[in-house]
């Protein structure tokens, strides 16, 4: 019998209905679904399970280090413990620009306070001040600065002038920061995507409270837009290498800007995202699942690489792989006004 197991956290409604369908499908013949249990990690030694879907690790090392351990004694984890651990949002949009999908113009800033163990020697190479005037220039007002490896809203800032970016700079301690152009958007969509080929085009409104954000009933968008909305969903998720991930975008004069693109354990509750939504995402992962179950082999790499690891470690140059054709479904969209505002930019003081 090959166990597919799901480990999570403070989730309430995913995990159950997720485990509950999976068995469903399977009746219970060769492949059965349940709650990750673990008593002991024993180096090289394998959890008995041969998939499974991780929802928390981002926010416990010890189940990071536990995936790892399963992964190299052959479960297929979802998602790769090892990329997830690498990955972070500024990369992502580094490979999105040379991949050829729109971001926000973006830079990224060093921690307004020394990080613990270190001084000011440790920042020899570190040129006091920054080019400043340079990076206003680029990414303008009005901007947005948050970690550039964090999630779930947290340390995210607005930011309108020079004078609000050091108020709310002097607030971030050790985080490292992105500052990052605000697009002003017409459209905003979230999109789950599961197993490189399953697309979920959703309605959002990020402005709104989290259960208010998955709105309904706004007017379609063109095919066209969806789209190419779907192509960059498939095109990023297969260079990133993620089996369940969320991309968003703000679609600024018709272009879809990539947002946000590294959310590899996203909200699934149906009190957030709607019993459509809800539906989708786990009937979907629960067949995606049980797909990996049936492929996996013990003491081999079930693991997903991205065509960024895979081009690299074949020698190859990064270029755009065409995206694998996959199923799209349609949520809905929003609705916004104004063009960006453009920065005005003189050189401040020194950070430190």
């Amino acid at each position: 019998m090959k166990k597919i197991g799901i480990l999570f956290g403070q989730e309430n409604s995913f995990p159950q209905a997720f485990v509950d369908r999976v068995n469903q499908k399977t009746g219970g013949k060769g492949i059965s679904a349940e709650f990750v249990r673990i008593d002991k990690v024993m180096q090289a030694e394998p959890m008995g399970y041969s998939v499974i879907i991780d929802r928390i690790s981002q926010d416990v090392p010890f189940y990071r280090a536990a995936l790892k351990n399963a992964a190299i004694c052959g479960t297929a984890v979802i998602n790769n413990p090892f990329w997830w651990s690498a990955d972070e949002k500024f990369f992502n949009n580094a490979l999105a620009v040379k991949i050829g999908v729109p971001v926000p113009k973006t830079v990224i800033l060093p921690s307004k306070e020394l990080p613990d163990d270190t001084t000011e020697k440790s920042f020899r190479n570190l040129a006091y001040p920054l080019d400043w005037e340079g990076i206003f220039t680029y990414v303008g007002f009005p901007a947005y600065m948050k970690p550039f490896d964090g999630g779930g809203w947290k340390e995210v800032y607005q930011i309108n002038s020079l004078d609000d970016l050091w108020d709310k700079y002097n607030q971030t301690k050790q985080y490292v920061m992105m500052l990052q152009e605000e697009i002003i958007f017409d459209d905003y969509f979230r999109c789950y995507c599961i197993g490189g080929k399953h697309v979920r085009i959703m309605q959002y409104e990020p402005r709104n409270s989290h259960h208010l954000r998955y709105e309904h009933g706004k007017a379609p968008a063109s095919k066209k837009l969806l789209d190419t909305v779907k192509d960059y969903v498939l095109k990023l998720n297969q260079y990133l290498g993620y089996d369940f991930n969320t991309v968003e975008f703000a679609v600024r004069n018709g272009v879809p800007y990539a947002i946000d693109f590294c959310n590899p354990a996203p909200d699934a509750e149906v009190t957030s995202v709607g019993q459509e939504n809800f539906d989708w995402v786990v009937e979907t992962s629960a067949d995606y699942a049980i797909e990996r179950a049936k492929k996996q082999k013990d003491n081999q790499d079930n693991l997903t690489w991205g065509e960024y690891v895979k081009t690299g470690a074949a020698g190859k140059p990064l270029v755009s792989v065409k995206a694998v054709k996959g199923d799209v479904s349609i949520g809905e969209i929003p609705k916004v006004k104004k063009a960006p505002a453009k920065a005005a930019a003189k050189k401040p003081a020194a950070k430190k």
